[in-house]
This record gives structure tokens, sequence and C-alpha cells, in this order.
């Protein structure tokens, strides 16, 4: 599972990273785009039935389950149309499976906030709007290619009809889950 960890720069990404994967990988400083490319760390799941396991079936080898976390570089307002990089980072969260978002809820003069002030709320709305014009610009495109070619599942388009009526309304794609299952 291939899982990023997103948030404005300065929230502390880097140094969730570096807690996560029990390394100094990622460099954590206190200026935006201190991280430009990914940091991947791959993390193994402890899971004490495996000795169980290897001891009833006498296993040559155990392997254990691994996680892989990606430290993607800060998002920012419109990094949809390409502010900060944005275009670039917003390629990395798309080959995640899943994202860890993380938000900055402490005031400390000495790291410095991209908007100038500390706003929950705000940040993650900006993350969450950015994350929803990206879903949008990818369901456009391929509503467009889907246009062209006949063979296209009718479902596919009922589904990607369905995408972009949630995201013009502002909401995200995996609002759409519980109404596909």
């Amino acid at each position: 599972l291939r899982t990023g960890i997103v948030g404005m720069p300065n929230v502390g990404k880097s140094t969730l990273f570096n807690a996560l994967t029990e390394t100094q990988g990622a460099e954590a400083a206190n200026y935006p785009f201190c991280t430009i490319e990914p940091n991947v760390g791959i993390v193994s799941v402890p899971d004490p039935r495996l000795k169980i396991l290897e001891e009833i079936n006498k296993s040559e080898k155990v392997i254990p389950a691994t996680l892989e976390f990606v430290d993607i570089a800060g998002l920012v307002k419109g990094a949809s149309t390409g502010e900060g990089l944005g275009n670039q980072f917003l390629a990395n969260i798309r080959e995640c499976d899943a994202i860890v978002h993380v938000v900055r809820c402490f005031e400390d003069t000495n790291v410095v906030h991209v908007d100038g002030s500390v706003d929950p709320v705000r940040d993650a709305e900006v993350i969450n709007l950015e994350l929803i014009f990206s879903d949008l610009a990818q369901v456009e495109k391929r509503l467009e290619r889907v246009a062209k070619d006949r063979k296209t599942d009718p479902q596919e388009k009922e589904v990607l009809a369905k995408a972009l009526q949630a995201l013009e309304d502002g909401q995200p794609a995996r609002s759409l889950l519980e109404s596909l299952s």
C-alpha cells in the first residue's frame, strides 16, 4: 500500500515521515518547499501472528506486510493550476493508494506559514479543494476520451458523469463510494 503524506508547506509532513519510517531521510526545515522530490520509505508492519504461522508451517522465510510512505511536497492554494510546482505534486499524489492529510494546529513564530497565519480549517479546505480541482480535470479529460470511443462501457460513462457532478458540487470523488457499492 502506497500512502502519500500531504498538506501545506511547514505542517510537519517530513517530521511525520521520519517518525513513521524511523529515519531522518526527509529533511525537515523551516522554509516552504524544502521537499521537492518525494521521499519514499518502506515500513514493515509488525504482526506477532507471523511467528506462529512460521512455526506451524515450518517456513524457511517470513515476509511481513509492508507500507510504503511517500513524503510529498507541500501543496498551496492554486496547486491545481500550477502554483508552487502544484501539478508535479498532484501527480505524485495520484500515484498513491491512500492519503494521510497533515494539518498544522500549532502556533510557533519560529515556523513560517505560507498564508501568514495558522488556520487548520482553512488549510484543510485549501488542500481538499486543490484535490477536487485536480480530480475534476482528470475526469473531464477522461470523459472527452470516452465520448470519442464507441467501445466504452456505458457504466464507465455513468460513473464518470456522477463523479463530474460530485466534483462540480465541491464533493470529493470518494463521496461516491457508498452510492457505487
